[in-house]
This record gives structure tokens, sequence and C-alpha cells, in this order.
């Protein structure tokens, strides 16, 4: 770093000391992206944790289950913000964790379901519609204000990724 002082000064520039470092790549971000290492000590781009952390905040924001919009509306606009996420961050190489991403938003997107039809009744009628077993249904029904926990394993037969494709819902990981 003594070294870069040197030369910026010589060169008449200024170096902010708050955003410069001479550090490991691993430790450091830029842009929004963070490295990691790979098999074989090679350097791979990721999304940086506070950039993930701003998206799940922002998804959040989207998906919140008191909106009073529609599922399609809830869909559309965070087509509007994923699209634009995923292409700045194509370069990332960390499929896992955009297929976990994947996940939870579609986890949040079946609770958002299940909240809208509010009542026990509706749902089992609703669930029972899209093809789930009485039983899976009325246990489902049962626990009707436990969105979160109830749109996790059994609501997958009801609303499959299938379901959210043709609602035009963008995958992050392609």
């Amino acid at each position: 770093m003594e070294l870069l002082r040197r030369l910026f000064t010589g060169l008449k520039l200024r170096i902010n000391e708050a955003k410069s470092a001479v550090d490991r790549v691993s430790r450091r971000k830029v842009l929004g992206y963070s490295f990691w290492y790979a098999k074989g000590s090679v350097v791979k781009l990721r999304v940086a944790p506070k950039a993930l952390k701003v998206m799940k905040d922002r998804v959040r924001l989207i998906t919140q289950r008191n909106g009073g919009r529609s599922i399609q509306q809830v869909v559309a606009e965070l087509r509007e913000y994923l699209v634009g996420w995923r292409i700045y961050f194509q370069l990332a190489d960390t499929p896992k964790i955009l297929g976990e991403l994947d996940e939870w938003i579609r986890h949040r997107l079946r609770a958002l379901h299940l909240k809208h039809w509010k009542r026990g009744r509706t749902i089992f009628r609703e669930l029972r519609a899209r093809g789930m077993s009485v039983e899976a249904s009325a246990r489902v029904a049962g626990n009707g204000r436990r969105w979160w926990k109830n749109s996790d394993k059994m609501i997958h037969l009801a609303l499959p990724n299938q379901y959210f494709d043709r609602l035009q819902f963008p995958r992050l990981k392609v």
C-alpha cells in the first residue's frame, strides 16, 4: 500500500483510504461481486454477501403477505426486478446459491397463495382443485394460518414449479 501511495502521489492522484486496500482476493468485493477459490486454486466470482442481503430484502418487500395484490401482480413485479438482477450478476459462478434463491422465492410465493385463500375451507377447496389428496389438503387447511410452514413440502403438489413458469416467474439458475 505504501508503494501505491508513492506512485499515485507522483502522478498527483489521491487514494481513498477507506475504499483501498491490499488484501487477499477472497476478502475483497468489487461492484457487488466477491471472489472465492474453487478446486485447483482457481479464483471465481460470486455475488457478494451484502448484495445478496439487499436482493433478499427487496424480494421480501415485494412478496410481503399484506400487500393486497394478486399473485400475477407480485410475479410481474418480481420479474421486473429479478431479470435485471440476474443479468447484472450473470458472471457469478455459483449455480447452487442461485438455485437456493429460486426455491426460497417460490416458497414465499406459495405462502402468499395460502394467505390469499385466507380460510381453511377455501384452502381445502383450492388444494383439492389443484390435485392434492383429501388427507394432505385437510392437513394444510387445518393449519390455515401457518402460511410459511404449510408452503414448504406438501403444497408442491398443488403449486409445482411449472405453475410459476406459466406465470412467467424468472428463474435465477439458468
